[in-house]
């Protein structure tokens, strides 16, 4: 057993979800990811948790649910940690186990190295402040605009709440990703229209070795031109999937862009869109599929005005 890994997964525990001797953690993994998870395992039992590692078949996209009995552990837990290859962050069971109480993390598609380099080992008091003024900017806007290269993104998030993710996860019902720093919203369904080019990653396809020019109507993604396009759009499929579902600003100045959407969407200085389910965090959205994009320092309007340039927050 990796000693330092271990060791790390002990201050996750204790710095990010504040775990408690006899508190039930539940460590959710699938093949991919075993051997992680295992350190997180361990770690609880060190730390004199009821811990336990559940361990599922990989899912085949992010937002796929994980079987019913992994979703009512995780409901019935103090905290539940999901280690997985996809994200389980935008499922009924991640949102239900947070309802129910639990501290919840999810880490999809991370490796070795972000388990021990960069955006892991931000000060994350400071990423909180940072990504909690975000959060306060989405909630009072009502529209967004984004800007690169010539091409020209909006939509509403009229009456929609940002949402924090602090990396912070210490009170009943908090959740979010490890390692953390953004801040999202979920845009008014039907009203994105216009155009914009992701150089950064796409969450299952990896970082972006030339741009996609992704072109939006009425809420929806009718075209994705560049060479990952068509995959893009074979795993959003036909229907909802394919809904701008998801809005969000990189809060943590450690993170690098890596591939691993996990890590890349909380790059400073990038913006993220996410097509497919937004229900868990206040939109209408349920698509069984969520994907995450990341486009490098765009400039960002929200009401007309300018709170991003080139990817530097004002302010």
């Amino acid at each position: 057993m990796n000693e330092q890994r271990i060791e790390i997964s002990k201050n996750v525990l204790i710095d990010c979800l504040g775990l408690q001797p006899g508190e039930t953690l539940v460590v959710v993994t699938d093949d991919s990811r075993k051997e992680l998870a295992e350190s997180l395992y361990e770690a609880g039992k060190r730390l004199g948790a009821e811990s336990m590692l559940m361990v599922m078949q990989e899912r085949s996209k992010s937002g796929e649910e994980p079987p019913a009995s992994i979703a009512m552990a995780m409901m019935n837990a103090s905290v539940a940690v999901c280690v997985t290859r996809y994200s389980l962050t935008h499922t009924s069971a991640r949102k239900q186990a947070a309802a129910a109480g639990a501290r919840v993390a999810t880490m999809p598609g991370i490796t070795e190295d972000m388990f021990t380099h960069g955006a892991i080992t931000a000060e994350y008091s400071k990423v909180k402040e940072l990504t909690e003024k975000v959060t306060q900017l989405l909630t009072r806007a009502s529209s967004v605009r984004i800007e690169k290269d010539g091409y020209s993104l909006n939509f509403s998030i009229d009456s929609r709440e940002g949402v924090p993710s602090t990396g912070l996860y210490l009170n009943p019902g908090e959740s979010g990703n490890l390692p953390s720093g953004e801040a999202y919203i979920a845009p008014l369904e039907g009203t994105a229209e216009g155009k914009i080019l992701a150089d950064g990653s796409v969450a299952g396809l990896g970082a972006l070795d030339s741009p996609l020019l992704l072109t939006v109507a009425d809420g929806r993604l009718i075209a994705a031109e560049g060479d990952k396009g068509d995959e893009l759009l074979r795993m959003l499929g036909d229907d909802q999937g394919r809904m701008l579902g998801e809005f969000g600003i990189g809060t943590n100045d450690k993170a690098r862009i890596t591939g691993i959407v996990l890590e890349d969407e909380k790059v400073y200085g990038t913006i993220h869109v996410a097509f497919g389910s937004n229900n868990t965090f206040g939109g209408t959205v349920a698509a069984g599929v969520h994907i995450d994009i990341v486009v490098k320092q765009p400039d960002v309007y929200l009401d007309d005005q300018l709170i991003m340039r080139a990817g530097e927050l004002l302010g």
